[in-house]
């Protein structure tokens, strides 16, 4: 990095902060420090409800995993609009309607205190656990850039996050929010079109993708019926529509977003918006992914992405036979370029050698098989190394081939990206501890102000949390599918708590508190058996079981319960 990436790197993300304090500094009272007086327009909800979801794992995995697997990924967004679409028919109406501060307030209005605490304890749970997964993950980039220690990183991000929203709350978060997102698609652009700037002069956008497609990176839809294949069409629908009606309808993170809208009409239009804009925004950064794939066939890339586990292997016994499948990538890289600009050639006479066409993926199918085998090395080293170097192709892509300047701008990107998901998560994490944890079991009457310090408290507290869950943070698959992967395994338990809340007036608190445990329970279980250990199922359709679980044991129980006399009769 030179001396211009540094100064846009630290100006931005100085200004961030410094606009957060200055901007939202001095709340007066709960429903200011929460709900920002409910005086957000419906396009800086939109915005704000995007920036929570883009994390820096977003930014970070999502182009290494288009580069190893396509753009497959994308099917995992294809159930989000229709989420959209239902949360703002049910789920808006009643949470304004009932002016509440968390959506887990409703619970206890339509069944009793234990199930709105034990949906709380889930969120929180989750919501702890993902929010140090988005400090963790840009602290990776400058521990691997820099050199500096990995847990001195999470704290210094944790502590830039903690600073503004312990400060304004909400309103610095959403107010944030418009800058962050402003720096990353800015960002993505500049590197979206660097890309297309750097490869051959003769290859077209078109051709690109025609090599990118001859590699099988451009299959996005995938129709098949094995529960094995973790991305389909069907999983994406069904397990996505699950996961994202959990996430934007049930996630405090996502609730208070649009709780702080004007008015219900400006919540709906900020969530369709994001309804209508995730998906092409997903699909863009997995596009980026693949212009770095066909960028590769031109240039030299490194046998392992992963700086961390090369030091390892080149201090080790094996360090010759890594050097010698090094040597072996090199010829099948110059072998490699080659046939591809014979291939864009090709193509420019509107002529596509099929002979060509299966040099190409046979040349890039020895190269992962050399990956694989630099893999099994590493692992012979330290049988612990996460050898999964998703998570390093776009950032060693950034820091090798980017001009000075936008290197800066690019990591600020992911800097953007990592505080704006993180200060969303540590406002309802405070502020779910506060009105539904310690409000509803404080002894005495307490001051507005009161309840505000104790908020400021309970978010400097949860941002100590989870830095020291991003210090203790390993690898597993890639970022982005560890996230959603704890997010699947409880979401579904929580998301059927409030579907049966809103449709279901028949089943009533003691089979619904008694429900929940047990789905959470077995869930857990299925993913130990099936996800982790056999692999036989994929993640996504964890939202689904759990969800269904919940209603049909709910159902079940409350035959054997009868009649609860403690319930409260359904508000919808």
């Amino acid at each position: 990095m030179q001396l211009y990436d540094w100064i846009i790197l630290s100006a931005t993300l100085l200004f961030i902060v410094g606009y957060g304090v200055i901007k939202t500094k001095g709340s007066k009272n709960v429903n200011e420090y929460i709900l920002g007086n409910n005086e957000t327009p419906w396009w800086t909800v939109g915005l704000s409800v995007m920036a929570t979801q883009a994390s820096a794992i977003t930014f970070l995995s999502t182009p290494g995993q288009a580069y190893h697997d396509g753009m497959g990924f994308v099917q995992f967004y294809f159930g989000l609009p229709l989420a959209m679409v239902v949360i703002c028919i049910t789920f808006i109406p009643i949470f304004h309607k009932l002016k509440v501060f968390t959506a887990y307030e409703f619970l206890e209005q339509r069944f009793d205190v234990k199930t709105r605490t034990v949906a709380s304890v889930i969120f929180l749970i989750q919501r702890g656990l993902g929010t140090g997964l988005t400090i963790y993950a840009p602290a990776i980039i400058l521990s691997s850039l820099l050199g500096w220690n990995l847990n001195l990183m999470n704290l210094l991000i944790g502590v830039m996050v903690i600073i503004y929203t312990v400060s304004g709350g909400t309103k610095a978060v959403n107010v944030t929010h418009k800058q962050q997102m402003f720096v990353i698609m800015t960002g993505m652009a500049f590197a979206f079109f660097t890309i297309l700037h750097y490869l051959p002069d003769d290859l077209t956008f078109s051709n690109a993708l025609h090599i990118a497609g001859a590699n099988k990176k451009l299959e996005i839809l995938n129709f098949s019926f094995d529960p094995e294949e973790r991305y389909t069409i069907w999983s994406g629908i069904a397990g996505g529509f699950f996961l994202m009606l959990a996430y934007f309808g049930t996630d405090q993170s996502q609730v208070q977003r649009y709780l702080s809208g004007k008015s219900i009409r400006e919540s709906q239009m900020g969530l369709i918006m994001n309804g209508l804009l995730k998906v092409p925004m997903q699909f863009f950064i997995l596009l980026i992914g693949v212009m770095v794939f066909v960028f590769f066939q031109f240039h030299s890339a490194p046998l392992h992405f992963n700086p961390n586990n090369t030091k390892i292997i080149n201090t080790s016994v094996y360090k010759a036979d890594y050097e010698k499948l090094e040597g072996q990538l090199k010829n099948i890289e110059a072998e490699k370029e080659e046939i591809s600009l014979l291939y864009v050639h090709q193509l420019g006479q509107d002529y596509d050698n099929r002979e060509l066409h299966n040099k190409l993926i046979a040349l890039n199918s020895r190269e992962k098989d050399l990956r694989d085998q630099a893999k099994d090395l590493i692992k012979a080293v330290d049988k612990n190394a996460e050898t999964n170097d998703k998570d390093y192709v776009f950032l060693y892509f950034i820091l090798n081939f980017l001009p000075q300047g936008l290197i800066g701008l690019l990591l600020a990107v992911i800097f953007s990206a990592a505080m704006s998901s993180s200060a969303s998560g540590l406002n309802a994490l405070a502020s779910t501890t506060t009105i539904d944890i310690y409000k509803r079991h404080v002894k005495g009457e307490k001051s507005d102000k009161h309840f505000v310090d104790m908020t400021k408290r309970f978010t400097f507290m949860w941002g100590v949390v989870a830095i020291l869950f991003a210090c203790f943070g390993t690898l597993f698959e890639n970022l982005i599918q560890l996230v959603n992967i704890i997010g699947s395994i409880f979401y579904g338990t929580v998301l059927g708590v409030f579907l049966v809340a809103f449709y279901i007036k028949y089943i009533r608190a003691k089979a619904m508190f008694w429900s929940a445990v047990i789905t959470q329970t077995l869930v857990i279980g299925i993913y130990i058996q099936f996800v982790y250990r056999n692999e036989i199922l994929s993640y996504l359709w964890l939202n689904v079981i759990g969800a269904a679980l919940t209603i049909v044991i709910g159902l079940l129980l409350q035959k054997v319960f009868g009649k609860d006399k403690t319930a409260l009769e359904a508000v919808v």
